[in-house]
């Protein structure tokens, strides 16, 4: 915390010392920058704004915008009306302000003097580009972003295609770990890393409306995304490795060692790697199970979305009329035919009800791995479930027990139990891990237990059967949470054409059971009320030149 006290400093406090100064320089007492809501009014009254201004400046994070113009307005009082010198305002306050203030050589400049205010069409154009860039930034950073779902891994509660509103406030925005990277691009650009590695700071989290629950619909980075294979940068690195050791009869150090001779690997900070978004079934603390594919949170049924899905195998005496699929929405992008009169199809509870009323069917029977199969290869596919060790014999639909991570938890260590632990302890909670001779070292002390340092989910997809989720993966540390999915203002059908690509029926949607929160309509409503601000400062700013300061 050593870092972010030094950084509040330079952020918060120090350009108070400017104003100090600046307060002097227009005729009022310096000491009163440091009085709290009357050190903003003197400001207001200095740069001519009217105090309503205030409203924006006592709302959080939304005060971080109105600050923007106001140091641009403060610059401008001082003659200082260049790009470059509202660019350094807005970004470097805690220089630019002792700047003004403490240069004795800078005055004020009144209002009436209006070759200081001149400003051409390209000027005035850099200037809204810069404060739109600058004011998204701060948005998507602290409230709310916008994602695309990409896969079926969450049908039929998300769809392909389609566009979504996720909440930083519910949860609390995190600091960027990685803040110099280019606005508006996650880890790459044109082929080339998006952000500057050796820039990294520590993870820390803004307070937020609460924390993750069970059922919440979560975006999250993928925990195994710190490492990736330039020719499949969507794929896990460690699956690629385990799979290709799997195929050749190989070691996983063999395959890795081929891996990395093979390809470019590169290393992501946290931050950067890919978003997920998938269904928290378990929060910290919790005991998950899965019995043929019923899940079970600490011994009871869990909560199932009715737009779940699983597999289902269908046998037919006869073809199916296409149009009849067509009407449940089970088209050919969400089917898999087999030889002869059969089928398979992810199902949810409803469809499932409405074909068993087709005459044609003569039986569906579930897809299902029975319990204690370990399945290190099904139909050529590795079913390749976490911890990736035949010491579990786990699968798919039969699955622990396992108790969810808690903050202040602790776990005894075995060398059978460690395959679950190793990646949380060396990784997650950067801890030297080592084991030699049958015994585990911890940062260079042996032991038998570990003291868990932050909370753990287990995500997993509405579409059960068909979605690479925390059965494969493990676990999802608290500093990987993103934000919560909250809001569908678009659906777009990436399998169709013309009119019917719009999901009509899906736009302007809450996701699942979601309600009408603040975690969403506050940012929301604020932001409205933000850009109307923005637009009166643009307004009155041309409407003041040349006239006298009141």
């Amino acid at each position: 915390m050593s870092l972010y006290i030094i950084i509040f400093i330079l952020l918060a406090l120090v350009p108070f010392a400017g104003l100090y100064k600046i307060f002097e320089k227009a005729g009022y007492k310096g000491y009163e920058a440091l009085l709290p809501i009357k050190n903003y009014i003197i400001w207001l009254k200095i740069i001519d704004k009217p105090k309503w201004w205030l409203a924006f400046l006592l709302i959080p994070f939304i005060n971080w915008i109105a600050l923007l113009l106001m140091r641009a307005e403060l610059a401008n009082r001082f003659g200082k009306t260049s790009f470059a010198q509202h660019l350094v305002a807005w970004l470097f306050p805690f220089i630019y302000l002792p700047y003004l203030g403490f240069d004795p050589k800078l005055k004020l400049v009144e209002y009436t003097d209006k070759s200081k205010f001149s400003r051409g069409a390209v000027r005035e154009w850099a200037d809204a580009i810069v404060f739109a860039v600058i004011a998204a930034t701060i948005i998507r950073t602290f409230l709310i972003e916008a994602f695309t779902i990409p896969s079926s891994s969450m049908e039929r509660t998300l769809l392909n295609g389609d566009y979504l509103f996720v909440s930083k406030l519910s949860y609390g925005p995190r600091i960027p770990m990685t803040p110099l990277s280019i606005p508006f691009v996650h880890s790459s650009f044109m082929g080339k890393k998006s952000y500057i590695e050796s820039a990294q700071l520590p993870y820390y989290r803004l307070p937020g409306f609460g924390k993750v629950q069970r059922n919440d619909v979560v975006v999250f980075n993928f925990p195994e995304g710190d490492t990736v294979a330039m020719f499949n940068t969507n794929a896990s690195y460690y699956g690629l490795c385990r799979q290709n050791a799997m195929f050749k009869h190989i070691t996983y150090d063999q395959s890795r060692e081929e891996l990395w001779r093979g390809t470019e690997i590169l290393y992501r900070p946290v931050d950067k790697e890919d978003n997920y978004i998938k269904r928290c079934v378990a929060i910290a603390g919790d005991t998950l199970k899965i019995v043929d594919r019923k899940l079970m949170i600490n011994g009871k049924d869990a909560f199932l979305s009715n737009t779940a899905q699983y597999n289902y195998d269908l046998k037919l005496d006869g073809a199916i009329n296409p149009k009849r699929l067509e009407e449940l929405n089970l088209n050919e992008q969400a089917q898999v035919f087999k030889e002869g009169y059969q089928m398979a199809f992810p199902l949810t509870k409803d469809h499932l009800e409405k074909l068993k009323l087709f005459t044609n069917i003569t039986s569906i029977s579930p897809q299902q791995f029975g319990a204690g199969e370990f399945l290190p290869q099904i139909g050529g596919m590795p079913d390749d479930v976490f911890p990736h060790t035949s010491k579990f014999p786990w699968n798919r639909d039969n699955y622990g027990p396992l108790v969810i991570p808690k903050a202040g938890a602790t776990v005894k260590l075995t060398v059978d139990s460690l395959p679950i632990y190793e990646r949380l302890i060396s990784l997650y909670e950067h801890n030297k891990l080592e084991v030699k001779n049958g015994k585990i070292f911890i940062n260079g002390q042996q032991t038998d237990s570990y003291t868990f340092k932050q909370d753990y989910y287990w995500m997993m997809g509405d579409n059960r059967h068909n979605s690479l989720d925390s059965r494969y993966w493990g676990f999802v540390p608290d500093d990987h949470i993103v934000g919560k999915g909250v809001f569908i203002w678009m659906s777009l059908d990436p399998f169709t054409s013309g009119v019917k690509k719009f999901r009509w029926d899906r736009a302007f949607t809450f996701i699942g059971t979601e309600s009408l929160s603040r975690s969403f309509f506050i940012p929301f409503l604020l932001l409205i009320g933000v850009f109307f601000g923005y637009s009166y400062y643009r307004g009155s700013r041309e409407m003041k030149k040349g006239q006298p300061r009141p």
